[in-house]
């Protein structure tokens, strides 16, 4: 497949939280890198698995508002 086929593929059907948060303007691209790295460190090292929206609101990046709306638009794919 080409990429331009796997990136629609991808936005329709497997949407990423940090992505939306990033490209509404929630969270800074380097917000979402930290959480993005937190999370897989923390799967790495077996802790329990945190969601990104979770490292976003711990660090007070997003307010549950901002999370609510991503994940809104996300169940609504």
């Amino acid at each position: 497949m080409s990429k331009d086929v796997d990136k629609e593929l991808s936005d329709k059907y497997c949407p990423r939280f940090a992505q939306l948060a990033v490209e509404k303007g929630f969270v800074s691209p380097d917000n979402a890198k930290v959480a993005l790295s937190r999370q897989l460190d923390d799967d790495l090292a077996g802790k329990p698995h945190k969601l990104i929206g979770s490292i976003f609101l711990e660090n007070g990046w997003m307010t549950p508002q901002q999370i609510e709306t991503i994940l809104n638009e996300l169940f609504d794919r």
